[in-house]
């Protein structure tokens, strides 16, 4: 694995968890490079030198590039070669990638180049590090990826800021490169042979957005499970369908991890305790279940992660170069399994809310809850919770448009040469909008059940349950009459963005599992 000490994060390459880039994710810190890797860096170096120096063509060292590859370029055109290559494919649109998504770009990039396989310098791979290590964020459009062959645009721009080339974000101000790297007291990189295309190759901005999307799932998912335990209390349901010997006689892993879970955050209740004789037969199955629903996410999320922690660790920049002077053309840029993990991602997090906005319908209904019509005292002259979960409603649909696969679609590029691709970048970063849009919704559901355990006093839910209560009121106070609603939302929702309730489940999420 990759080492974390004070503020440095130091990168032993193909050896990233999923843990440490989460850390990563979360906040800034000094990237720095193990040694061990220096060697294997040098060596796929000479190899390209030995190339040049030899006067034998290969693609990507002294040829063009996709269907111009079978162009001899001349030694002394072959740095201009890197840096026409960057300067033309800086061609992204949109809104710039959030900071803490160019942090994972950075980690990615820097771990797949050292691993010996891209005959980068040594010395390219320290100024990229200086360059990350001064503060600099490049400013890389969203847009203009389609995952083939790898994220070519994005990646283009993140290097041509270390050229000195388009825009950075530095000391809180975005400014042009060049200025930028004057201030840092850095020097703008000129690449040698097979630099650019090394940089431009690759996966990492489909990887890193994705990697966002999974920690923006693993914190929905725990505070969905936290809110659904809420709700059972606020309901007044049964903790029955909970039993271990249910979900062993099915054998889903997923369902056997989480339905422990809801076990352990209603221990205690005195709501629970109160009713357990009652003559209720059955509650509705967004409650009773939960384990398997919840379950069958959580297992997706599992086999997404899989994926995406190999492909974190992956080289995937062509060509690659190999022991004995070998260099081979492939395709490792083609990022079809992040479009796969992407795209039942969406799956997951879109059930996730789908689930939690029907137990917050039965919440606000009296004739379900046998609580006060829409959660509010007086309804009628106060209509509390009902456009809430209108809203809840609608970011529910919005998720399901949302969740239609990405990677089905294909689209040729490059005068037909790059003739299917992986639309992974789009099916990644849109998992971001579908994380903000469960999240507002598990909100709504949090805020309706600790409205619902509220009314039940004086009869108290569990100790644990009492302590997510009082975390929730320390964003929205009880609902007694009708008042600005947003701010309760937001407040809320900022919670479980924030991994508040992660706590809770997170030995069975897989970036808190340590494997």
């Amino acid at each position: 694995m990759s080492h974390i000490s004070g503020d440095i994060f130091t990168i032993r390459p193909g050896q990233l968890s999923l843990a440490d880039l989460r850390v990563l994710y979360a906040k800034p810190y000094r990237i720095e490079l193990d040694g061990l890797a220096f060697a294997g860096i040098e060596r796929a170096r000479q190899t390209v030198e030995d190339i040049i120096s030899e006067g034998r063509t290969v693609y990507g060292i002294n040829t063009g590039f996709g269907l111009l590859a079978s162009t001899s370029i001349s030694d002394d055109q072959l740095e201009d070669l890197q840096t026409n290559l960057v300067l033309s494919h800086s061609a992204g649109v949109g809104g710039d990638t959030k900071d803490n998504v160019v942090r994972l770009i950075y980690a990615l990039k820097i771990s797949s180049l050292s691993q010996g396989r891209s005959g980068i310098r040594l010395s390219t791979i320290k100024a990229f590090l200086d360059f990350i290590n001064a503060g600099l964020i490049a400013c890389i459009p969203e847009k203009g990826s389609v995952g083939a062959s790898g994220d070519l645009a994005p990646l283009a721009h993140m290097t041509a800021a270390l050229m000195g080339e388009g825009f950075v974000k530095y000391k809180g101000a975005k400014i042009p490169a060049g200025q930028a790297l004057t201030q840092a007291g850095l020097s703008p990189l000129t690449l040698s042979a097979k630099e650019g295309l090394a940089f431009l190759n690759g996966t990492q901005v489909s990887t890193a957005f994705a990697l966002a999307g999974l920690y923006g799932a693993e914190d929905v998912f725990a505070a969905a499970v936290v809110a659904g335990a809420m709700s059972i209390d606020a309901l007044m349901g049964s903790a029955a369908p909970f039993d271990a010997r249910i979900h062993a006689a099915r054998g889903q892993p997923g369902q056997i991890a989480v339905a422990p879970k809801y076990l352990e955050l209603l221990t205690g209740s005195e709501i629970l305790t109160d009713h357990k004789d009652c003559d209720k037969v059955q509650d509705p199955y967004s409650l009773r279940c939960q384990p398997q629903v919840m379950g069958a996410c959580l297992d997706i999320i599992n086999n997404a992660a899989r994926t995406l922690h190999i492909e974190a660790n992956a080289v995937t920049d062509n060509p690659l170069i190999f022991e004995g002077g070998d260099v081979i053309s492939g395709g490792n840029f083609h990022a079809e399994p992040v479009a796969f993990a992407a795209d039942i991602l969406a799956l997951a997090i879109c059930e996730i809310a789908a689930i939690s906005e029907r137990r917050l319908a039965t919440l606000i209904d009296p004739h379900t809850s046998g609580l006060p019509a829409f959660l509010v005292k007086d309804s009628g002259v106060n209509s509390g919770f009902m456009i809430a979960q209108v809203t809840a409603a609608a970011l529910v649909s919005e998720n399901k448009s949302l969740a239609h696969p990405a990677s089905v679609d294909s689209l040729p590029t490059s005068a037909n040469q790059e003739d299917h691709v992986s639309m992974a970048t789009y099916a990644a970063r849109r998992l971001g909008q579908m994380t903000e849009n469960s999240a507002n919704v598990i909100a709504v559901e949090l805020l309706a059940a600790a409205q619902g355990l509220d009314v039940r006093a004086p009869k108290k839910t569990s100790k644990t349950l009492q302590k997510t209560l009082k975390l929730i009121r320390s964003k929205a106070a009880h609902y007694d009459k009708d008042r600005v609603f947003a701010p309760d939302i937001v407040g809320v929702a900022q919670l479980v963005r924030a991994g508040a309730f992660s706590g809770y489940v997170r030995d069975i999420l897989p970036s808190g599992r340590v494997d």
